[in-house]
């Protein structure tokens, strides 16, 4: 069973309790995140949507043609964090490596394990301490390299698991490092 804090805009928190089951079922028809006990609506923009979009497309070219593995968009699910196993996010894109995936197939609900490459296309609505929890969770998951597109400066923020970071604007080149092995897109392409 889970407790599930709902917030309507003029109401305080109200407390519900739901089976595992029922939980997915929300989420799934809500397309939230599950963080801290609440339903955190997912909310994109058309610039951070059609940028995520442009580098859903570039990536999953890019793997699929290398047989690296699967790209997915904001809709897929991660349930893979140590310090709350019922938390879920739900990143803008992602890489998971074949090797990765059970039997090579992909699960039927949630991730269960987290992805190698997580990328954030920050909305107007996107709070900054939000977004490095967003990081910090991803990380204490073992997520190996975030990528978090600022579409307001045209800029990159690259973080890695080793905590290492680095920052480009629309003149570098985003590379998949040993991550995934030979992708390069030029930072300007995502903002077309």
């Amino acid at each position: 069973m889970t407790t599930l804090l709902l917030t309507p805009a003029d109401a305080p928190p109200t407390e519900v309790t739901l089976s595992d089951a029922e939980l997915e079922k929300l989420l799934d028809e809500t397309n939230a995140e599950f963080v801290d006990g609440q339903l955190k609506e997912k909310s994109m923009g058309a610039e951070s949507e059609g940028i995520g979009s442009e580098l859903h497309i570039l990536l999953g070219a890019f793997v699929r043609a290398a047989g690296l593995g699967r790209v997915f968009g904001a809709a897929t699910p991660y349930r893979c964090f140590p310090n709350d196993p019922r938390q879920i996010r739900r990143p803008d894109v992602s890489f998971v490596a074949v090797m990765r995936l059970p039997a090579g197939r992909l699960p039927r609900g949630n991730f269960t394990f987290a992805p190698d490459l997580a990328v954030e296309v920050v909305s107007p609505t996107d709070a900054g301490e939000y977004l490095e929890q967003k990081v910090a969770d991803y990380r204490s998951a073992g997520v190996r390299l975030i990528w978090v597109v600022y579409p307001a400066t045209r800029t990159v923020l690259i973080r890695r698991l080793d905590l290492t970071c680095a920052e480009l604007d629309d003149t570098g080149a985003l590379d998949g490092e040993d991550v995934v092995p030979g992708f390069q897109c030029r930072v300007a392409e995502l903002f077309v």
